[in-house]
């Protein structure tokens, strides 16, 4: 199993009502999981958010925590619900209505990678099943759950940056002008605040990075379950191009990565800086 459920990251001084969070980039792949898998070791990679726990490492230094998923995705998806169960995968799961993201799938624990590619030879009992999901996924969302509130104690909001990154062909199919290199999720904007969602896409286009909203990707579990404006817990997801900062086909940071990690650092910084103390909504 995975040493750890999570990995938390604090600052010395929380001064900021951000907290950053990455769900997919774990490569804890255990030993047991390996031999069950119809994939080798780079092929179960694919749908993994490498390197994105080392590309916003820094936030801890501009008072925000880090949250890091202890499971890899393949495993177990923290960006799913517990209740995403997939029967064509799980012992004794009966089909509840259709879900288009398990029918694919993608379920908590998930069929397939990248491109439609079992990962396992068979089914995986109920009991295992269980195992993932009390072990990692609830332990996780609790310290995430946490972490928000702690914030939006602190400084009446709260703000979540769910980091991901995307395949450069998820975008190819963007009508747009110029190619999306990273794409806001906020649910249509029902899980932020219209003034959170633009200062998030001012800093990534301050930085020279082409943005999009929501499409193809709207957010997930995370930002449909955490995103609250109302309550004063703003949630937006990340997708970065990966082709940015790293080899898609070998699964290795490109001769761009430490430039492109330097670029993200500054917009790491003014994405902290969301809603300072002095600051506040216009609509409050």
């Amino acid at each position: 199993m995975p040493r750890t459920a999570f990995e938390l990251k604090l600052p010395d001084h929380r001064t900021s009502r951000v907290v950053f969070a990455s769900p997919h980039s774990s490569r804890d792949y255990p030993a047991s999981f390996l031999r069950s898998t119809l994939l080798n070791e780079h092929s179960v990679r694919s749908s993994e958010d490498a390197f994105v726990d080392q590309l916003f490492d820094c936030a801890p230094k501009f008072g925000a925590p880090l949250l890091l998923a202890g499971a890899p995705r393949a495993f177990l998806d923290l960006n799913r619900g517990p209740e995403e169960l997939d029967p064509a995968l799980i012992e004794g799961v009966r089909r509840q209505g259709h879900n288009p993201r398990v029918a694919s799938g993608l379920g908590v624990i998930p069929r397939v990678v990248s491109n439609g590619r079992a990962i396992y030879r068979g089914k995986i009992s109920g009991a295992e099943a269980r195992r993932r999901i009390d072990g990692y996924w609830h332990p996780y969302h609790a310290e995430l759950r946490r972490q928000l509130n702690e914030t939006r104690g602190a400084f009446g909001q709260a703000i979540l940056i769910d980091c991901h990154s995307m395949p450069h062909e998820a975008v190819g199919q963007v009508n747009t002008a110029q190619r999306p290199e990273i794409v806001l999720g906020d649910r249509f904007g029902a899980s932020a605040h219209p003034e959170v969602v633009d200062h998030v896409e001012a800093a990534f286009a301050s930085a020279g990075l082409v943005v999009a909203r929501n499409t193809p990707f709207a957010g997930a579990y995370v930002t449909q379950t955490y995103g609250r404006p109302s309550r004063g817990i703003h949630a937006i997801q990340v997708e970065i191009d990966r082709s940015l900062y790293m080899d898609e086909r070998r699964v290795v940071p490109n001769a761009r990565f430490e430039a492109f990690r330097s670029l993200l650092q500054g917009v790491i910084a003014e994405v902290a800086d969301i809603l300072r103390p002095d600051q506040a909504l216009a609509a409050e």
